[in-house]
Parts: structure tokens; C-alpha cells; sequence
């Protein structure tokens, strides 16, 4: 089964990223509708096997499409990718592949509420079972928190005006669909030049608040560490991101785990020889990939991407792991 409304993005360099072992363990952390966990299972032999985890209670219809001994899926947030290992009594992968974002089904449908463009409820929950709305959150936020998210979740420098445009707005009745909200902000933002005419005045609002919605950074900040202790030597942790605040997360974690100190910024201090150090846990493997015209072409939502590559070394990781982290965030 090949789901023909999600086409996975940078699919083949994750794959010669990932450097299969026909007999590895791999995790697809975010299934999403399975294109990037179809290609693993295709690549792998017999003996492989692939475990995917996705918060969005809807990805299990495409998981259940696909039968294959080889396969398991669970409905989890990757950082909890230690704990559903464990209930399966996993160890030792291969490779860790994370797709940060929304997929293409969930920004279309109209009940979910990622966008704009589409009129529906308020919702913004990739995973529809738990944790406030974006209505909610709307509704209680101070105009200072509001203002705080939109600052630093969507770099909109109108953080202000909107969150108090929508302070007035919901004094008046409740914003509860996502064109209430694209209108609320419109009118605050008015004819102001964005420096980018082609981005609707609601875009940056739109991603900030599905980024608090979900917790998207901390999910990220959180699940980095915890992943790097699963993997065998030679493991590969893959990450996918889709715009520069999660990027920004993954480029530093991976600084951060590459150091011969161990990321201990104590030990950097200290007049020794690099091999005197403790080894690092992770080597960066080649530069961030991003998508080839052609795929940009053919699906322009993959625009955005990055691609970063680490592999697990075969240095112990420091006792305290991982201290200094995520202070080395800055």
C-alpha cells in the first residue's frame, strides 16, 4: 500500500543516509502516512525490522495497511521511543529516522486545523487525544504570552499587534475556527509589507501556535538525547526538518554530541590532547541535504527541508549524559 496523498520528502537521501543493514533494526519515529517506513522495509532483508511510533491517532490506519511480519507500529510521541523499546524488548538499532512537521493529510484536512485556507475548528493537535486546542490556548493566553509565542515560534514581528487584535477578538465571542483567527490576524497586520508578498498575513501565527499546540521544540530538544543511548555502533540518527527553529535544535545537538569532551564545556577548558578527552558519542556524518529541484518542483512543500546525518561511535557516553544539554541551546 503506497499512500498517494503524502509524497515523503528527501526519501532517497534519507535512505543512503540511513546506510541499511539488510539484518538492522530501524525506528521511523514519525510514520506519518508510512512513505518513509515503506522504503525501509523494502530496503531491509528477512531478518530486518522496522518499529514506527506517531503521536497522530490517524496514522494507524496506514500502519494497519501494511502487513508485514516485519513491521510494528505504535501510536507514541518519539520521545518515548525509550519506553516502547523496552515493551518490545528492542536494543541495539540500526538507524533512527525523525521527519519533523505536519504531513501533507493533516494540513488538508480540514478538521484538523493547521491552516488557513481551510475553514474548520480550531484544533491544531497532531496527536487528537490529548492536550489543549488551539482555540484553547487562544482563549486563556495572556496578550504577553501570546506575544511571547508568536515572537519566537513564527519570527513575527507584528507579535504585539496581533496578540492584542486577538485579546479584542475573543472579548467579543470566542475564536474557534482557523478563518476567525486568519482574519483577526489580517486585520492587525492590514497593509503592512511583510518583505514577503507571497506568505499570507496568517502564516507565521499558524505555525507558531501549532508549534506551542504540540510542543514541537521540546519534543525535538527532548527526544535527541534520549535516542542517541539506543543506538549500536555505527547507528544512524537521521532528522528531517522543516524551518530553521527546529534545524537550529538539531545542528547544535549535534555540535553538542560531536565533541571530544563529551559536551562538557568544563572539559574544553582543560590544556589536554584531543584523544586525552573523552571520546564523543556521535560523529556528524557529511553536510545538511536539501531537496533537488526536481523534488521541489514536484511537491513544493519540501522546500523547506534539511536533512542532518549522525552516526553513534563507539565511545561510552559520559555518566551524566547528557549534561550541558539543552543549556548548549544558548
Amino acid at each position: 500500500m503506497r499512500d498517494a496523498e503524502h509524497a515523503p520528502v528527501l526519501v532517497d537521501e534519507a535512505l543512503r543516509a540511513l546506510a541499511i543493514d539488510p539484518r538492522g533494526t530501524y525506528v521511523d519515529a514519525t510514520f506519518g502516512r508510512g512513505g518513509h517506513t515503506l522504503r525501509i522495509l523494502d530496503a531491509i532483508g528477512r531478518g530486518g525490522r522496522v518499529i514506527a511510533l506517531d503521536r497522530d491517532p490517524a496514522a494507524f490506519s496506514s500502519a494497519r495497511a501494511i502487513a508485514d511480519p516485519r513491521f510494528t507500529f505504535r501510536h507514541a510521541w518519539f520521545s518515548t521511543l525509550p519506553q516502547v523499546l523496552a515493551e518490545l524488548g528492542v536494543a541495539g538499532l540500526s538507524g533512527v529516522l525523525l521527519d519533523l512537521g505536519v504531513s501533507s493529510p493533516q494540513i488538508d484536512d480540514a478538521t484538523r486545523g493547521f491552516s488557513y485556507r481551510f475553514e474548520g475548528p480550531l484544533d491544531m493537535r497532531m496527536d487528537t487525544t490529548r492536550g489543549d486546542t488551539g482555540a484553547e490556548f487562544v482563549a486563556r493566553a495572556s496578550v504577553a504570552e501570546l506575544t511571547r509565542v508568536l515572537r519566537d515560534y513564527g519570527e513575527e514581528r507584528f507579535a504585539q499587534s496581533i496578540a492584542r487584535a486577538i485579546e479584542k477578538a475573543r472579548a467579543v465571542r470566542p475564536i474557534g475556527t482557523t478563518r476567525e483567527l486568519a482574519k483577526v490576524v489580517a486585520q492587525a497586520v492590514g497593509t503592512r509589507t511583510r518583505g514577503d508578498w507571497r506568505q499570507d498575513p496568517a502564516a507565521r501565527t499558524f505555525q507558531a501556535l501549532r508549534i506551542v499546540v504540540n510542543r514541537e521544540l521540546d519534543e525535538v530538544s527532548i527526544a535527541l538525547p534520549r535516542i542517541v543511548p539506543l543506538l549500536r555502533e555505527r547507528g544512524r540518527l537521521c532528522v528531517i526538518s522543516f524551518h530553521s527553529l527546529e534545524d537550529r535544535i538539531v545542528k547544535r545537538f549535534f555540535a553538542f554530541a560531536s565533541k571530544p569532551y563529551g559536551g562538557d564545556p568544563r572539559l574544553a577548558r582543560i590544556p589536554l590532547a584531543d584523544d586525552a578527552l573523552p571520546g564523543a558519542p556521535l560523529a556528524v556524518v557529511g553536510r545538511a541535504a536539501k531537496p533537488s529541484s526536481d523534488e521541489q518542483a514536484a511537491n513544493p512543500r519540501s522546500r523547506s527541508a534539511v536533512l542532518r546525518v549522525a552516526e553513534r561511535t563507539p565511545h561510552a557516553l559520559p555518566a551524566d549524559w547528557p549534561r550541558g544539554w539543552p543549556e548548549a541551546l544558548g
